[in-house]
């Protein structure tokens, strides 16, 4: 070949200002030059084939379409090549040399800027061939067209030069032949090159093969119609995404075109890993555009309650290799987001409907996720309390019910949900908070968990209903008389008289002081002598007792304020008007065990010494009146 062949160029003012960006910037993600350069080889055969089905091209119409990697940890070289539609050589001049953009001073400011930040932008600024520059001393790029014309061989280091001569005996496409810098030889070794691939590139939609083998042997059965994909192959595809064994309890397919354009393949597992003592979850979706991965177990594309899913959304309208940074703040991520997020919730309640048993085995392992949503996510606050379930009076025990249940049972006149906190049903079913709603027939909700209160106080009403703690002190029931209350009023027999009940709070009050706002008497309670109620509506006795179980004395100090609320049919509170007077001290240790067992049916703490003490006293008492 003479030289007169081999024509020596200078790179464009701004090609020239990239490289050194891409070159001299301290990136911390170096594996992605081999992502960029694996997506312009997929670019370039995809484009051969659109364009094989239009031209009929006789050139190397035999050779298949695939990308072949080899390696030389020796030589240190690291060769990337294609079968594609291959570059003429003024496309070689225009597609390397220059950098098509209009507005190039500022392309470049925002360029130099996002490479401090985040080397995954620089697909996104359509620069990913320049990222070779990352690791190699040289690049040769050899490359023959589709048409069969001349093959060329364009040359550099980089630098502000670069040639192109003709290169003979090429097939159709383009090898890259990058000579490692030495500080980047483990691109050359084929462990290396293999786990990049597996990371980024498994699902590019034609063969990578790297030393004749094939690794990117897994489909990216989400961009398939749901009708050619077999149950074993979704099965399988789960076990590969979410690193599993099992099958998943449920998935979801779904495909958009509007708002965005969508494919998303989700999982929900069988088993919740953060209840099993292995710490938090992190995100388990992946976000990919065009089959390339922009962001492996993202935290940015679902909201942090939903990191139990397992599984793969791909948008051909993101920007390819859109930053991590600016995943967070970009509006198609946002607008993702939304429309995931309300499909799958509306997924959920679909299933609940189909098979509640099966979406009662969801809820028990992942109830918590869904009620942490309604507690931070005030977005989809609203459609989550769909997916609620709890016990209730008018269902058996284990069975649960969901809020739209309850609100078709709902009596007439009634306008508020009910619930009541404790730790099992059967201490709130002897409790004295749920007597009244037996005795009226209205039914109650029984929250279980200490962080039901939080998730229906966050919630605040559903379908127009306001949701209602049983504990507070202006709770008032639907007045609607039933045989019961005429039965239990007989069973309890006569009130105290007013001017008594007047003077029997007084002496309470007195005895208990601050411990308690008011001492007053109670129209809803039926057998037991008293009950404590919540004076403050949003602090229940429930989120009372987490923050004494978090201690410290700022905890104890927000406790919400009570009311001691009496039953003046009570035998025992009867008792206590007659021993007031003849026997006070017995009468106030009496006062101060009634206290502490209503504070305890309310689930709240006592001083378990003080109170074994006074009882043992009582005892005595008891004992020498006999």
């Amino acid at each position: 070949m003479t030289e007169a062949q081999v024509e020596t160029k200078q790179f464009q003012a701004e090609t020239r200002k990239v490289l050194d960006i891409v070159i001299n910037s301290l990136y911390t993600e170096r594996d992605i030059f081999v992502r960029e350069l694996i997506s312009n080889a997929a670019d370039a055969l995809e484009k051969y084939r659109h364009l094989s089905l239009v031209e009929k091209p006789e050139f190397d119409a035999h050779v298949p379409l695939e990308i072949s990697i080899d390696c030389d940890d020796k030589k240190h070289t690291l060769t990337i090549t294609d079968t594609g539609i291959g570059m003429t050589k003024e496309e070689l001049e225009t597609n390397l040399g220059t950098i098509a953009h209009s507005g190039s001073g500022h392309f470049l400011e925002e360029l130099a800027e996002a490479a401090k930040k985040d080397v995954n932008l620089i697909g996104q600024f359509g620069v990913g061939f320049y990222s070779a520059f990352m690791a190699a001393k040289t690049v040769r790029v050899q490359t023959r067209s589709w048409d069969g014309s001349e093959g060329y061989e364009w040359e550099s280091d980089g630098g502000g030069t670069y040639s192109i001569k003709p290169c003979e005996g090429l097939h159709r496409g383009t090898k890259i032949i990058i000579e490692l810098k030495d500080d980047a030889h483990e691109y050359g070794t084929k462990f290396t090159l293999e786990r990049i691939i597996t990371q980024y590139s498994t699902f590019v939609p034609f063969p990578v093969k790297v030393e004749g083998k094939t690794v990117n042997t897994v489909q990216a059965i989400w961009t398939r119609s749901k009708s050619e994909i077999t149950e074993e192959e979704y099965t399988e595809f789960y076990k590969f995404i979410g690193n599993a064994v099992d099958e998943p309890l449920y998935k979801l397919h779904f495909s958009a075109d509007a708002p965005l354009a969508i494919n998303t393949l989700l999982y929900v597992p069988q088993e919740n890993f953060e209840t099993l003592g292995m710490g938090r979850m992190q995100p388990g979706v992946n976000l990919y555009c065009q089959k390339v991965l922009i962001d492996q177990h993202s935290e940015n594309i679902l909201p942090e309650w939903l990191r139990f899913l397992k599984g793969v959304i791909d948008s051909e309208d993101l920007p390819l290799n859109i930053s991590r940074q600016s995943l967070q703040d970009n509006a198609l991520v946002m607008k993702l987001r939304r429309v995931i997020t309300k499909r799958f919730i509306k997924f959920l309640a679909e299933e609940a409907g189909k098979d509640s048993e099966k979406y009662l085995q969801f809820w028990k392992t992942f109830g918590i996720f869904i009620k942490e949503g309604v507690t931070s996510d005030f977005e989809f606050q609203k459609d989550l309390g769909k997916l609620l379930r709890f016990e209730s009076s008018a269902a058996e025990a284990g069975q649960m019910i969901s809020l739209d249940e309850y609100v078709d049972r709902m009596k007439e006149g009634q306008d508020e949900i009910y619930y009541i906190n404790g730790p099992s049903r059967t201490a709130i079913e002897y409790g004295p908070y749920v007597e009244m709603f037996k005795k009226r027939e209205v039914e109650i909700l029984y929250t279980l968990e200490p962080i039901d209160d939080f998730v229906l106080n966050h919630l605040g009403e559903y379908d127009g209903k306001k949701l209602v703690s049983a504990d507070r002190a202006d709770l008032r029931l639907p007045e609607v008389k039933t045989d019961a209350d005429m039965e239990s009023a007989e069973e309890q027999g006569e009130k105290l008289e007013a001017a008594q009940i007047e003077e029997l709070c007084s002496f309470l009050k007195e005895v208990l002081g601050d411990r308690v706002k008011e001492v007053k008497s109670s129209d809803r309670l039926v057998d037991s002598p008293a009950m404590i109620v919540n004076v403050d509506g949003y602090m229940t006795s429930s989120m009372e007792r987490i923050m004494q179980a978090q201690g410290g004395e700022g905890n104890l100090a927000m406790a919400g304020k009570k009311d001691l609320e009496i039953n003046p049919a009570s035998p025992l509170m009867k008792k206590i008007v007659g021993l007031k007077e003849t026997k006070a001290d017995f009468a106030r240790d009496i006062a101060e065990q009634v206290f502490d067992n209503a504070m305890i049916q309310a689930g709240l703490l006592v001083d378990s010494q003080q109170m074994v003490s006074r009882s043992y006293r009582i005892l005595e008492q008891i004992a020498g009146d006999e």
